[in-house]
């Protein structure tokens, strides 16, 4: 249980990562893969951006990760980029974080992580920060640019907390380093394929299913791609070799495309609608 008795007290409190690994354990016994979507929190506000986490999880997501902005996302590609900013101009915080993953783990019993960069952790302090992400019902966190090898502490108050350590793993990750990146991480394991970086739609297709086989290779954990996809269909393609579907900046662009705040709701409502059909079609 999660221990929600709302005492303000963080013994009690244990994360979600069972609640992460149920929800990824039902979709491959529904032979399907899962949908992950990714939004900013504080984007367009905090307040909207809670109602957006709450749009794509009603709409037909597994699981969201919500993003804690940063003024410099080397590893997100101009549109998260652009909500980012919009979100640091609002005055985001950590706290504003911690309150977009409460208030969308509550209102839908979905699990949800947060994605971010290792500096804002390791300024807020690792035993607060897990301590607080347990104690709002989050499920874990995606930590793209913390080496492995530094991860001990982190993970050792993760565990703690019951609390999922996602890592990145890339095409360029060699199979060795991927077999210590998965022995390490839980949860899932975060395959990133860059869409359009290294040419076709079909090299990038292909060069993502290896790192899959590969990856799948040094774990019984889920694979799940990041792969740039933006409709349907490209989530079927995905869904036909991953375990699930990370969808982060089709649901941004839609936000930012949006004439007004109800009409960007809709739309990522829409779209997670369309994609949970995709990922569903393998």
């Amino acid at each position: 249980m999660s221990g929600n008795s709302g005492n303000g007290g963080h013994s009690g409190h244990t994360g979600n990562i069972a609640l992460l690994s149920e929800t990824l354990a039902t979709a491959k016994a529904e032979d399907r893969a899962a949908l992950i979507a990714y939004l900013p929190a504080g984007f367009p506000t905090v307040d909207g951006g809670i109602e957006a986490v709450k749009a794509v999880l009603d709409g037909g997501a597994d699981v969201v990760e919500v993003g804690l902005p940063h003024s410099d996302p080397v590893l997100d590609g101009p549109v998260i980029q652009t909500a980012d900013d919009i979100a640091l101009r609002g005055g985001v915080k950590i706290a504003d974080v911690m309150r977009t993953v409460r208030e969308a783990y509550e209102a839908t019993g979905k699990p949800v992580l947060v994605m971010t960069y290792w500096n804002p952790i390791d300024r807020y302090g690792i035993e607060r920060f897990t301590a607080e992400l347990a104690e709002a019902g989050g499920a874990g966190c995606i930590l793209p640019d913390l080496p492995v090898q530094e991860s001990a502490l982190w993970r050792e108050h993760a565990g703690k907390h019951g609390l999922a350590t996602v890592f990145v793993v890339a095409p360029s990750s060699k199979d060795e380093r991927l077999a210590r990146i998965t022995s390490a991480g839980s949860g899932f394991v975060y395959a990133a394929s860059l869409m359009g970086v290294t040419g076709t739609r079909e090299s990038v297709g292909l060069e993502a299913r290896d790192l899959v086989l590969r990856t799948r290779a040094t774990t019984a954990m889920p694979v799940c791609v990041g792969l740039g996809v933006s409709n349907a269909e490209q989530a079927a393609e995905v869904a036909g070799f991953a375990d699930g579907v990370i969808v982060g900046s089709a649901f941004v662009k839609r936000m930012l495309d949006a004439p007004d705040a109800a009409a960007g709701l809709v739309a990522v409502r829409e779209l997670a609608a369309e994609l949970a059909e995709g990922v569903r079609k393998r």
